[in-house]
């Protein structure tokens, strides 16, 4: 008979195509590592890995095995926290994917004030792409999302979280912070950019502004491409270029007196974070005790972007 434990195993083995690595991760040793998967492949009867020197491959039976495995050890989770609930308590492991941004101005609030409420909740962060986030969750590695990607995949909610306002940020003694009125958009073709990777939603909302005054991310003089906002930020500081960021970072940094924001004309920019959930798999009381947290009007403060006064922006 298979046992939870052996499955646990596979799917770090198969994740990692490295035993030692699997052990590592796992903290047990690598010759047990290799004994529990041998054992899985006797009462499988068919072999999961192809071994070369120390690397492992994933065979087609291993492949097929992957997301049942991963169906048993959700549903083992489940069984051991429903009976934990019987006790009145919400208790276990709950797994939280996340965009960059999301995963440094939002999620740690979130969870700060959930450990305070449901202490016996362990809380993992996977911070990443909004696309992976995403897929992480349909993979079943992560039970929530925070990701301002919305795709309509089966099984899949979306609340929206907060709305995400993007602004131009430049340094204190660029020409563009003397300006006594908004930017116009046409202007931005004199500047050099400093921007983010394709697929991120702050490059998304900027496509899109562009294209309401006829003009494309192409016409911009792109002079590096960051994969955050924090390391665009710091890119502004030096004086490399100036950049769209997200509220929050612009926030931190307008407060220091390291950069400026920049209005521009006919130009507001923001990009939605959604609360994702995949309600095709059985939810524990932890993933619905987060759930009902984060919507609560105790963190309404949360959903609300921080701002800056009106006469901030040059």
């Amino acid at each position: 008979m298979l046992n939870p434990r052996e499955l646990q195993i596979f799917l770090a083995a198969a994740e990692t195509e490295n035993f030692s690595e699997a052990a590592r991760r796992l903290s047990i040793s690598q010759p047990a590592i290799s004994m529990q998967i041998r054992s899985l492949e006797e009462k499988l009867k068919v072999p999961l890995f192809t071994r070369t020197g120390r690397q492992v491959t994933l065979t087609d039976p291993g492949r097929v095995l992957i997301p049942m495995a991963r169906d048993v050890i959700d549903h083992t989770i489940h069984l051991e926290e429903a009976m934990a609930s019987l006790q009145g308590e919400v208790v276990g492991v709950l797994k939280l994917g996340c965009s960059t941004a999301a995963g440094k101005y939002v999620i740690p609030k979130l969870m700060a004030g959930f450990h305070k409420r449901f202490p016996r909740v362990g809380l993992i962060c996977d911070v990443t792409g909004r696309h992976m986030a995403l897929e992480k969750l349909r993979e079943g590695d992560v039970q929530l999302a925070l990701t301002s990607l919305r795709e309509p995949y089966k099984g899949i909610e979306y609340r929206p979280f907060l709305t995400d306002r993007i602004v131009l940020i430049v340094p204190p003694d660029h020409p563009w912070a003397a300006l006594d009125r908004p930017l116009k958009p046409k202007e931005l073709l004199a500047g050099q950019f400093i921007l983010r990777e394709s697929q991120s939603g702050t490059r998304g909302a900027v496509v899109e502004g562009l294209s309401w005054h006829d003009m494309t991310i192409d016409d911009l003089e792109k002079v590096m491409v960051l994969g955050n906002s924090e390391a665009i930020c710091g890119a502004v500081q030096e004086r490399i270029g100036v950049a769209f960021v997200s509220m929050s970072v612009a926030c931190e940094a307008s407060k220091a007196g390291t950069v400026v924001p920049i209005q521009i004309e006919n130009m507001d920019l923001t990009t939605t974070l959604f609360m994702a959930r995949d309600t095709d798999r059985p939810a524990t009381r932890a993933q619905a005790a987060y759930w009902e947290f984060a919507f609560s009007p105790e963190n309404e403060h949360i959903r609300r972007q921080p701002s800056l006064p009106p006469d901030t922006f040059c």
